[in-house]
């Protein structure tokens, strides 16, 4: 070989050589390209499943405090209509217990009145001999009708009525005086027995009967001024 085939053979082969190289970079570029997309991808989904579980846990807050904030707004609401229900209810008590100085007003009225109080007050007691306590304003009745209120006992069940005494010492407290809570700490009338022990005692007043009547008719007055679906 000559020296210009020999010369031609190394271009040759660095020509080759040189390709070789540009294809093997060419292959690596478009590997490392491919490799790059892939990892970016992978990087995007994973932020995109980060920024989603983000996004469904404050979603899943606000709604529970949706829910808890809708939840009180209600319970509030039921408190409030429970709240005037009973406003209802004790207004007609209040009016009911101002009423009931009426009851004492007419004397002929409330002597047959204080007479069956008595005899059921005994009748409730069963005790041989009773002591029967008034208001000081009305121990004057209470001696009139003591003796009648036995008869009348005999008469109703039959039988020996028990012997009373008057307490003229202690009395229950006068008229109700004023409005509002001092209202309620009078004594509208009626009358209490006591047994000769003083361990038996029976409270027959006007106050007691209408808190009684409250007890014993309260779903009946809610349902008459809210319906028969009013609860409690």
């Amino acid at each position: 070989m000559n020296e210009v085939e020999v010369e031609r053979q190394i271009d040759q082969m660095v020509r080759f050589i040189k390709q070789e190289a540009e294809e093997k970079a060419n292959e690596i570029a478009v590997s490392a390209e491919e490799e790059f997309n892939i990892e970016k991808l992978q990087l995007l989904e994973s932020e995109k499943t980060k920024i989603r579980k983000e996004y469904e846990r404050r979603e899943a807050q606000v709604e529970v405090k949706k829910k808890i904030e809708y939840s009180k707004q209600l319970n509030d609401s039921r408190i409030k209509v429970l709240q005037a229900r009973e406003d209802a209810v004790q207004a007609i008590v209040k009016e009911a217990h101002n009423k009931l100085s009426t009851l004492t007003a007419d004397k002929k009225a409330y002597r047959s009145l204080l007479t069956d109080l008595t005899v059921q007050a005994l009748s409730k007691l069963k005790e041989d001999s009773a002591t029967l306590k008034v208001r000081e304003a009305d121990l004057a009745l209470l001696k009139e009708v003591a003796e009648p209120a036995r008869s009348k006992y005999q008469q109703v069940f039959g039988k020996e009525a028990p012997s009373v005494a008057v307490d003229t010492k202690e009395f229950l407290p006068p008229a109700p005086k004023g409005s509002g809570d001092e209202e309620m700490m009078g004594s509208s009338g009626g009358v209490v027995a006591t047994s000769a022990s003083g361990k038996i005692v029976c409270s027959n007043t006007l106050d007691d009967r209408l808190r009684i009547a409250y007890s014993q008719n309260l779903s009946a007055v809610r349902a008459m001024l809210f319906g028969v679906t009013a609860r409690a």
